[in-house]
């Protein structure tokens, strides 16, 4: 048997809210489902418990300033009972983000991002990589966040861009901790 996969166009390393959802939108009613390094990450019977629109503002360690918006939908397992029915539809998803946008300003240009954690594994923000229309579901494909320093190259670490701020001299440390001056006790 021949499975077809669908990729929905679009999906980039910074997924914009709209261009995930027009994606669910523009597919048939299936199970949507969220996977982490091809497992599934979330069961069956979660809930969509939050969609938060978030403004970030922010200063990296070599001074330079910058604002930007997230849209976090929080997802949470279900009991057992929810678990039975299955996974939510894509469309039932969408009802749920339709019903808090018209309410809320959600930015269809801000990067979607997922939190979701439980018992067993922490609470964390999830970057969506992919996603995978399959017949008899649909596969939202996430990958775990990373940290990186924003000044790059100012600070002393290698980076493609290379921009000098005046508050971050390269070789600076600025964005490493501080030398610990030891103290010896006589």
């Amino acid at each position: 048997m021949t499975q077809t996969v669908q990729s929905i166009p679009g999906l980039t390393e910074s997924t914009s809210t709209q261009t995930f959802t027009e994606g669910l939108r523009n597919q048939a009613q299936r199970p949507l489902e969220f996977w982490l390094n091809g497992v599934p990450l979330v069961g069956p019977g979660y809930h969509v418990t939050e969609v938060k629109a978030v403004m970030i503002e922010s200063m990296d360690c070599g001074g330079k300033a910058a604002t930007w918006r997230e849209t976090v939908i929080q997802l949470m397992d279900g009991t057992s009972d929810d678990a039975a029915g299955g996974f939510m539809s894509n469309w039932k998803f969408l009802a749920i983000y339709d019903r808090v946008t018209s309410k809320i300003p959600v930015r269809a240009e801000a990067e979607v991002r997922f939190e979701y954690g439980n018992t067993v594994t922490p609470a964390m923000q999830y970057h969506v990589t992919g996603m995978e229309a399959q017949p008899e579901r649909i596969i939202v494909q996430l990958r775990t966040p990373g940290v990186q320093c924003k000044a790059g190259e100012a600070c002393g670490l290698p980076s493609e861009a290379s921009s000098v701020d005046e508050g971050c001299a390269p070789g600076s440390g600025c964005c490493s901790p501080a030398p610990v001056e030891l103290m010896t006790l006589s």
